[in-house]
């Protein structure tokens, strides 16, 4: 039996990332985002997409960028995990993968032991790498202390992968 990832390729800096189809919720251009008090720096704020409120991460800050500037193709992939949304801006993003199950290379410890935990695997994908990544471990510290309310994230938990970067 032959099993495909369906994964969505977006860019972040000079690398190419990727997340399930399954929790993609939608792609949309950054709008104006409301700025939350006390956030880590990785988090921009929140957004109104269509009467629901969306909280969004910097993905290029979260990664440890040290310079980040917005660009007409940044886009916020909106997720959907533990039936809320998210949204993740990133450089830009690509297109949908279909990465046979034989050419993922689960994560190594090294990841774990860098701080990035959120990485599952390594995709091989026309002669390129894809970082997969795990949206669980990805938002949970931008959810840490929200506890099902939109606003007033605590900082305490987010800022130990913040300070631990790349």
């Amino acid at each position: 039996m032959n099993r495909e990832l369906h994964i969505v390729g977006f860019q972040v800096g000079r690398e190419t990332y990727g997340v399930p189809i399954t929790s993609l919720h939608e792609i949309v251009r950054v709008p104006e985002i409301t700025a939350v008090p006390d956030a880590p720096d990785y988090m921009e704020g929140v957004i109104n997409l269509r009467g629901k409120i969306v909280s969004v991460i910097d993905l290029r800050k979260r990664f440890g960028e040290k310079k980040v500037s917005p660009a007409r193709r940044n886009r916020i992939l909106v997720l959907e995990h533990n039936g809320r949304l998210s949204g993740l801006i990133v450089d830009s993003a690509s297109e949908v993968l279909k990465i046979p199950a034989a050419d993922v290379e689960p994560s190594s410890v090294l990841f774990q032991e860098g701080g990035l935990n959120c990485v599952t695997g390594l995709g091989k994908y026309k002669g390129r790498l894809i970082v997969l990544l795990d949206m669980a471990k990805l938002l949970e510290f931008g959810e840490a202390g929200q506890n099902g309310a939109e606003h007033e994230p605590r900082a305490g938990a987010e800022t130990r992968s913040a300070a631990s970067g790349k």
